[in-house]
């Protein structure tokens, strides 16, 4: 226990082998002294004594040296491990024992700053690549992705890295060549390929080895661009010219034939003038409104994977509707009547988009319904949305539109087809009413757009109902989603 305490006064680690130090650096002395004491040269009581004396000389010489090393072991031990630990705690005195401390202090602070300073500029690597639109992943030689943006992540999920990319892509040519950038057989590779999960898509991918200065795990960089969006807007050029050229056709050749009259046999008819150029107006109003119903129908394609935010007022919008087709109604003698429960709260959706389904489907219900009638527009509150086989629609509580006219009943195979592309019942075309087939058409791809539903009801004393029902919130129903 003394000699613990001893130890614990001298400040001295009881396995430092300080005994063995000076019992070490006393065998010279030892020696000499041994044989000197053989050849009777000094006596042994001498030979003991001076060695004794040695020892205690070389305890006092080295006792300090042993303690200050002892107090740099513990000092660069504590800032090894990152502990505080202040220099002027130490009991050191000789110059030499600080200027080393300063040395390492020294040391220490610059290497501490060169690891801020990296942390720091990885920190704003990641931030940068995080606002990058397109994935961008980093893989090892096995193909483990250990580093990606946050526009991967999204895409892939957040628990993205370690994962292997033969796990996360369905696509061989995309597999294949990425294992030949790997095993170096190709510095890069470019391709398009599909993947259908998490959803389906077209990617560009540039896969490219990492040069050989680049230091740890990574070695290549996998970049990917969606071109789901761009295919769309594609197609969607496509079918309008296509649409729109096989439309204008007959009203384009309808006017031309009538300006040719014109211009040879009517030319000094009056009545026919007047005629034919009341037809040619109807014509033009028509190629004006098929243009415009159109260009509305790419709109609504192109932003269907935008997430509407908007917060819509239903019942603002049904006044706004009501206002806007009140000459319309008036003329057809047709009122217009409106009902909206206390309840009905507000929605998020795309504002100027549901004022475009109320107003078409309202001024389909006044074009097509009969004179001296009412179209009533009732807004409701429902717990759920009706299922549906062909539309994914969102779950929970939504609002109810039902527009209402009175007119002939819809058959049940005219109402499967409603919603397609210039479909128009032969009836409507008989009776010579105006329309370019593509009002509803619209309607359901606002409503496809908002994971809402749309159901037909038609009799012959009850009239034809059309309920449009769009969610408070409009995000898929989980389950259908993973379908």
């Amino acid at each position: 226990m003394k000699l613990k305490r001893r130890y614990k006064w001298l400040n001295i680690e009881r396995n430092n082998k300080f005994v063995n130090r000076i019992l070490f650096l006393s065998i010279p002395s030892a020696l000499v002294l041994l044989v000197l004491a053989i050849f009777n040269i000094v006596s042994p009581l001498i030979a003991v004594l001076t060695y004794a004396a040695i020892l205690v000389f070389n305890s006092a010489l080295l006792l300090p040296i042993n303690f200050e090393l002892q107090q740099l072991k513990k000092y660069t031990s504590s800032l090894a491990c990152g502990e505080d630990f202040d220099e002027k705690d130490m009991p050191i005195s000789p110059k030499e024992t600080k200027e080393i401390i300063k040395s390492i202090n020294a040391m220490h602070r610059f290497w501490a700053q060169k690891t801020d300073d990296l942390e720091a500029q990885s920190i704003s690597d990641a931030a940068v690549l995080d606002t990058l639109p397109d994935p961008i992943m980093m893989i090892d030689r096995a193909g483990n992705i250990i580093g990606a943006n946050l526009s991967s992540r999204n895409l892939f999920g957040r628990k993205i890295t370690d994962k292997n990319i033969e796990k996360l892509f369905d696509s061989n040519n995309f597999i294949e060549a990425v294992n030949r950038v790997l095993k170096k057989e190709s510095e890069a590779e470019n391709l398009i390929f599909y993947i259908h999960k998490p959803k389906e898509q077209k990617l560009y991918a540039h896969i490219k080895q990492l040069p050989w200065i680049s230091k740890g795990r990574a070695v290549a960089v996998i970049s990917l661009y969606d071109m789901t969006r761009s295919m769309k807007i594609e197609k969607m050029q496509s079918d309008f010219v296509a649409n729109a050229s096989h439309e204008l056709r007959t009203p384009l050749a309808i006017i031309s034939g009538f300006i040719e009259t014109l211009l040879t046999t009517a030319k000094d008819d009056a009545a026919a003038r007047e005629n034919f150029l009341k037809i040619m107006q109807d014509q033009t109003a028509y190629m004006s409104s098929l243009i415009e119903n159109l260009l509305s129908l790419s709109r609504i394609e192109l932003s269907m994977d935008d997430k509407p935010h908007d917060v819509v007022h239903i019942a603002k919008i049904v006044d706004e509707v009501k206002q806007a087709l009140s000459l319309k109604a008036k003329s057809r003698d047709i009122l217009i009547v409106s009902k909206i429960d206390d309840d009905v709260t507000d929605i998020i959706a795309d504002g100027q988009q549901i004022k475009q389904l109320i107003q078409n489907l309202s001024d389909n219900a006044i074009k097509y319904g009969l004179s001296q009638s009412d179209v009533a527009i009732k807004v409701k509150m429902v717990d759920d949305i009706p299922a549906s086989k062909s539309l994914n629609v969102a779950s929970g509580p939504a609002v109810a539109i039902s527009i209402t006219n009175k007119g002939p009943k819809i058959s049940s195979e005219n109402i499967a087809r409603l919603t397609e592309r210039f479909f128009r019942m032969q009836e409507h075309k008989d009776l010579n009413i105006k329309g370019t087939g593509l009002g509803l058409s619209i309607a359901k791809q606002i409503i496809v757009r908002h994971h809402g539903n749309l159901t037909v009801r038609s009799g012959n004393l009850s009239g034809t109902t059309f309920t449009v029902y769009l969610p408070k919130n409009p995000n898929p129903s989980p389950n259908l989603q993973d379908n």
